[in-house]
């Protein structure tokens, strides 16, 4: 969903159903933008949705009843969308769990 390089910063980001079924979305950045959370500049996260919540969030996705949410985040929410669903996913009602980790 995100592969970008600016300079010597690199944004990863990606998403895949883990074993339980649960929609992850993870990232991670590294280079010197990380500066401000990470002191050997790389700093990665993920959200995580459980399934049973995967279709309401198909739906606020603008998907259809049904559609495969991996290839509507791919169409529709990848590059510079990417950052439109990772804010969506911040001010949702939906629960979504999010973990951290920085070097």
């Amino acid at each position: 969903m995100r592969a970008e390089v600016d300079g010597g910063d690199r944004r990863f980001l990606d998403a895949f159903f883990d074993d339980d079924g649960d929609l992850r979305i993870d990232g991670q950045d590294l280079g010197p933008a990380t500066a401000i959370v990470s002191g050997d500049g790389e700093y990665e996260w993920g959200r995580t949705i459980a399934a049973a919540d995967v279709p309401r969030l198909l739906e606020e996705l603008g998907g259809q009843q049904g559609e495969d949410v991996l290839d509507l985040l791919q169409r529709n929410w990848s590059g510079a969308r990417s950052y439109d669903l990772e804010k969506l996913l911040r001010e949702t009602t939906i629960p979504v769990s999010l973990w951290t980790w920085s070097g």
